[in-house]
Formats: structure tokens, sequence, C-alpha cells
């Protein structure tokens, strides 16, 4: 099969833990017997110093003939502040770059090898944490109209609105269940439905639709409570589906329980032709640009590399090869002997992806 990928490393360590990914997948395409066709492309503070936007036309058209985009990441604090907000490259191309995909997939999983990692008691992770947090992208607060600041101090108003189609809820409640189905059959539909009218179509609309998947036990949760029982009882979680800002905020919190940011994946998916964009699947860690260890050789790849998993098994069908990635990589942190600064360890970006390959 030919793999056509437009590859953004971006900022920070982007470049380095993208870099480290590409060198996994060029390994398993090998293997399984498979062309890796990347175009590489400039975004962030990358373009901007290149082409004077954080998204250029031609890292624009390069995303778009190609079947998936793998990104590092975008923004650096320091230059980020000297640009109106609007300008500024998070918002600039991931906004952009995202249009049109409405599911954002994070996986969060806890290597038993390090276990001691993660920040809850040992009693309350004996049975282990493996959770799919499906977020909805495209609406909520975020994109909300009217939205923005008006008036004069010391009467400002700043306004910013929730808002939710039949449509947009049905449309990521259908990807919650399925996901379950392939899993362990366990939803958390996650809402604050005693207060919010966006949420109580919300659980309405699970409701019915969890009569459409009679093998998927659904469970509906409060989000402030949800947040609690993530930490509380975290192994009785399968899959969580929720809305933007919701999902937003729980999909960071859970990355803990992981061990460290540096370990969580993510893909957005949309359908293609979606709101008149090319939905071209989204591939990026869920870490941000780190600046202060870019370029040192210290960045923790993992994320990225399972992250290239994901494209495998979701944009090119490729099973076996994902978790061929995956069970490679597992296995280095479960020995527990390389791991970068961020678990404990003292190897490099470089020693870490070395083992990965060497497991493949």
């Amino acid at each position: 099969m030919d793999l056509r990928i437009a590859v953004l490393p971006g900022d920070g360590i982007g470049v380095e833990v993208v870099d480290a990914s590409m060198r996994v997948l060029d390994v398993v395409a090998g293997k399984f017997g498979h062309k890796v066709h990347a175009e590489f492309a400039d975004v962030g503070w990358a373009a901007i110093d290149k082409h004077g936007t954080a998204l250029p036309a031609s890292t624009r058209e390069i995303c778009k003939r190609n079947s998936a985009i793998l990104f590092g990441a975008v923004g650096l604090p320091d230059r980020d502040q000297t640009l109106p907000q609007k300008e500024r490259p998070e918002r600039v191309a991931l906004l952009e770059l995202r249009k049109g995909l409405y599911a954002n997939l994070r996986h969060v999983l806890l290597p038993p090898g390090l276990a001691s990692r993660c920040p809850l008691k040992m009693e309350l992770i004996q049975r282990g944490i493996d959770i799919m947090i499906i977020r909805e992208l495209t609406g909520g607060l975020y994109y909300g109209q009217p939205q923005g600041i008006s008036g004069a101090s010391p009467d400002r108003k700043a306004i910013d609105t929730l808002a939710y189609s039949e449509s947009e809820i049905s449309r990521i409640l259908k990807v919650g269940f399925e996901t379950a189905r392939k899993r362990r059959k366990r939803l958390t539909s996650v809402d604050k439905a005693n207060i919010l009218a966006t949420s109580q179509l919300w659980r309405e609309l699970a409701t019915a639709m969890g009569k459409q998947y009679p093998d998927v036990q659904l469970e509906h949760m409060y989000v402030d409570n949800a947040s609690m029982q993530l930490l509380r009882r975290p192994s009785d979680f399968d899959v969580i589906v929720t809305e933007n800002t919701f999902g937003d905020i729980l999909s960071d919190e859970a990355s803990m329980l992981a061990g460290s940011i540096g370990l969580v994946p993510s893909a957005s998916l949309g359908e293609p032709g979606a709101d008149g964009t090319s939905s071209v699947p989204f591939y990026e860690p869920i870490h941000g640009s780190a600046p202060d260890i870019a370029g040192q050789n210290k960045a923790n790849p993992v994320a990225t590399i399972l992250t290239v998993a994901m494209m495998l098994n979701y944009t090119f069908g490729l099973s076996k090869e994902a978790a061929a990635i995956e069970k490679a990589t597992f296995a280095v942190l479960n020995a527990g002997k390389i791991l970068t600064g961020d678990l404990g360890g003292k190897s490099t970006c470089s020693e870490v992806t070395d083992a990965v390959i060497a497991g493949l």
C-alpha cells in the first residue's frame, strides 16, 4: 500500500518527535511491504519565519492532496505573545487544519511497568487504566456565535455562546458507541444535563441511540462527577464521549493517569467533504512544543510514535502494523530501562526510538 502523508513537524520538540515517529513508520512499512510517500511542510513559527504566516498556502495544498496529516506541535510562548491572538500559530494552524474533523480521539493507557509514575495510589490502579476519550471538536463554546468582548471599561461584557445541533451531537455519539462496541462495550456519556439545555438534548439523544446498541452498556455522568471519578475509579472507564469544552478538560486530566503527557496520542477524524472541507484526518501527540527542551534530544517520542499507530489503524486500515508499533513501544516502556526524563529515566529521544525499532 502507498501511504501518502503530509508531515508537519512545526515548532520546538515537534521536529524531534516527528522525526522519531517517521523512523519507526519507515521500518514498519518496510517490514509489511508498504511504501511511505511523505511530503514535509512548514507550520507554526517555522512557517512564519519563512512565509510570514503560520499556515501558508503551500502547506494547505500539501495537506489537501495527502491521505493523512502527521503534526508535531506549534507555538512558542514567548514569541506567541508578540502576535494578536487571532494570528497565533495554534489558532491559525490547528483550527484551520482540523476544520470539519469533529471527532477527537485520545487514548490514555497506563503501561503496567510505569504504574509508579501514575499520581494515584496503587490500590486505585491495580486493574489497569485503558480509556478512549472521544471529544466533539467543531462545536460548543469554542465556535458559538455571538462571541467576543464589547463595551468600555469598567463595564465591558464578554460573551461565549454554547450551541449544539441534534446532528452534531448524534454524529459524535455514534463514534462513541461504535468505538465502545470494538473495545469493552462500556460507554460513559458526559454532560451537565442538570443545568445546560445543550446537555439535556445531548442526554436525550444518547439515551435514544443507546437502544440501537443493546450490547453497549451506557452510563450518563455529570462532568463534575466525571472529573472526580477519573481519579477515584479510573479502571472502570472504557470509552468516554463528551462535548468540546468538557472533552478538552477531561482529556488533559486523564492524560496524567498514563504517567506522562508524553505518552498520549490523538486522532482527529471526520467525514470526506464534511462542512465543505477536505477533512483530511489529523494526527498529533497531545503535548505541546516544550521549547525549554527543544533541540536537546530530551523529548519523549512515545506519544508521536503511538499517534502513527493510530494513523495506520484509522486512516489506512492497517491494524496489524499498528499493533506491531504498539507492542514494541509498550515493551520498551514496561521494561523500564530506556526512558526519557519525564518518566524518571535518563535516555534520549533517539535512544527510545532505537529501542522501539529494535523491538520491531
